[in-house]
């Protein structure tokens, strides 16, 4: 058979690379549609995938969203008549559903996101199947959804498919050589699931750096460019590193809820700080106290957030770890199977 996995974010690249991995050793064939937002194209390229780029990230505001979402449509359109593949997918999945709606063919959509109200709007209801994870609080047709138990990031943080390098980490990636490393991550709010919503102000970025360095070395990740004066903190390694760094650090503070998750999965201790929260992050603060969920990006609120959550024992991050791992299923194997299912 042959898959379309349409994608739009960095992230997306690592959800499935090993789930495509698998479907090429089966003998399936898998064809790649990309998206210019951020790494993605980076990391498709650094792991040899050969894609299609079909559109550029958009300026965040709705005419933008919407010229962008009428050319990728019609590229992805063309794409499908001149591929013909048996099944779309796509995390998100408004445009693998749309295309699969116009083209005849059904669409696996993989979500977690329930504040992307509007693409969920859009994309609920007209995908085929709909996989979303336990903890996955938002409304979905009933018919056509199946949970599993995990998150999105296990598909290639578990133990099985990535296993961190501290060479790597300190030769390319920024890691201190000795005492603690911390990861801040910023990002553009250009996002469907962003709109109406605003992130840390430059003022709350340097207070929470200025915070950190003094207990050890700050490396921010980011999606926009950042004042002069904060210029020399910027992760200098390969896209495809950075979870290498994450892995090594003491804790990561953010306004991504994607890193933030990432840094749960992988054992270290992580602040999410942000208008809105997700039902992942909720979970793996409440299950396993892996995350802080701060509704807030005042510069004091989130410095009180980063002592209480430093305070906290780390004598017991561990065996949170591991009962977080034995509680998840291989989501990987839950791609190839709801990718490969005959009943689609």
């Amino acid at each position: 058979m042959k898959v379309l996995a349409d994608i739009g974010h960095p992230a997306h690249v690592h959800f499935y690379k090993n789930a495509w991995k698998c479907l090429i050793e089966a003998g399936h064939e898998v064809v790649v549609s990309s998206r210019a937002k951020e790494c993605a194209v980076d990391l498709l390229d650094a792991l040899g995938v050969e894609h299609r780029c079909l559109s550029r990230q958009n300026d965040g505001r709705p005419q933008g969203m919407g010229r962008e979402y009428v050319s990728r449509l019609r590229n992805l359109v063309g794409l499908v008549h001149a591929e013909r593949p048996d099944v779309l997918t796509g995390v998100g999945g408004i445009f693998a559903a749309h295309a699969g709606v116009l083209c005849r063919r059904p669409s696996v959509v993989f979500y977690d996101t329930e504040n992307a109200t509007l693409q969920n709007a859009l994309t609920y209801p007209v995908a085929t199947r709909l996989y979303v994870p336990d903890c996955y609080k938002g409304w979905t047709p009933n018919r056509r959804t199946v949970r599993y138990p995990g998150y999105h990031e296990l598909a290639y943080l578990r133990p099985k498919y990535f296993v961190p390098n501290r060479e790597l980490a300190l030769l390319h990636c920024g890691l201190a050589p000795f005492g603690d490393t911390f990861l801040v991550r910023v990002v553009s709010w250009q996002a469907n699931h962003d709109l109406g919503e605003k992130g840390w102000s430059e003022t709350t970025l340097r207070a929470v750096v200025h915070k950190l360095e003094e207990l050890g070395r700050v490396v921010i990740s980011t999606e926009t460019p950042l004042p002069p004066d904060l210029a020399r903190y910027v992760y200098q390694g390969p896209p495809e590193h950075l979870h290498h760094l994450l892995a090594f650090c003491r804790a990561c503070i953010g306004e991504s809820a994607t890193l933030v998750s990432e840094s749960a999965v992988l054992g270290v201790p992580a602040l999410y700080a942000a208008e809105t929260s997700r039902g992942y992050l909720e979970d793996l603060q409440d299950q396993y106290g892996l995350v802080t969920v701060l509704r807030s990006t005042e510069p004091k609120a989130v410095c009180q957030g980063i002592s209480r959550m430093l305070d906290a024992p780390l004598s017991d991050v561990r065996d949170r770890h591991a009962r977080l791992l034995e509680n998840s299923c291989d989501v990987t194997e839950t791609i190839y199977g709801a990718l490969t299912a005959e009943t689609l």
